[in-house]
């Protein structure tokens, strides 16, 4: 998969492992998208230094700070960011999105009337992946993989017309649904990802980002 095909190259490699060769992201990467604020601002908000952010350095160029001895390792993770029409996308393969685990507690990511996100995050450390939506009226929704969020909005509409939205024990019974997983189960995070995509209108360059050649900022974990 290439550029043409939106965003879904990033869910055909979410269960890939981040390779050392890579100088950028190929696998295991969560999607944050945002507009209705300006870039840098919902990138202050997850925490990057204004200074950093302004000098736009190439993410493979990025300097990660190690921990000293007897100290503990700075806990900070670098991240991609790069702008397609009015969204700003932020890209992340230490295992979850920066935004996901602090929209609720951190008074900087909270989100407010007219902004919207569109968040798909892998969640290594508490799994499933999730899908969340602020639609723009300060009312998070979030739905698993396989699911849409029960909001009747045109990202549910993308996630269905894409084939997203599994069918439930309720509607199709379990033999059913355990059927559709077998067959289907592999291509649902390109699935759930070529949706958002295509709600967006996102298009990123997969060998920019496998390249590293994107802007990168450090961001702290909330």
């Amino acid at each position: 998969m290439t550029v043409s095909d939106g965003v879904a190259w990033i869910g055909a490699h979410l269960h890939s492992p981040v390779s050392a060769a890579v100088r950028g992201m190929l696998g295991g990467i969560s999607l944050t998208a945002a507009r209705g604020m300006e870039a840098d601002e919902f990138l202050m908000a997850l925490g990057a230094d204004p200074d950093e952010l302004a000098a736009r350095t190439p993410y493979r160029d990025l300097a990660v700070p190690v921990g000293q001895p007897g100290r503990p390792s700075p806990r900070i993770n670098p991240v991609m960011y790069g702008m397609c029409g009015d969204w700003l996308y932020v890209l992340e393969d230490w295992g979850a999105a920066t935004w996901s685990t602090g929209y609720r507690k951190v008074q900087s990511m909270w989100h407010y009337p007219r902004q919207e996100i569109v968040c798909v995050t892998v969640d290594r450390f508490s799994p499933p992946s999730k899908i969340l939506h602020v639609p723009g009226d300060e009312i998070a929704r979030r739905a698993e993989f396989g699911q849409d969020a029960g909001e009747e909005s045109a990202l549910d509409a993308a996630l269905d017309a894409s084939g997203a939205v599994f069918p439930s024990i309720a509607d199709v019974g379990e033999a059913a649904v355990v059927a559709h997983y077998e067959q289907h189960g592999p291509r649902l995070p390109a699935l759930v990802f070529a949706a958002v995509g295509a709600y967006c209108g996102l298009s990123i360059d997969q060998e920019a980002v496998r390249a590293g050649t994107l802007p990168g900022v450090l961001l702290p974990m909330s």
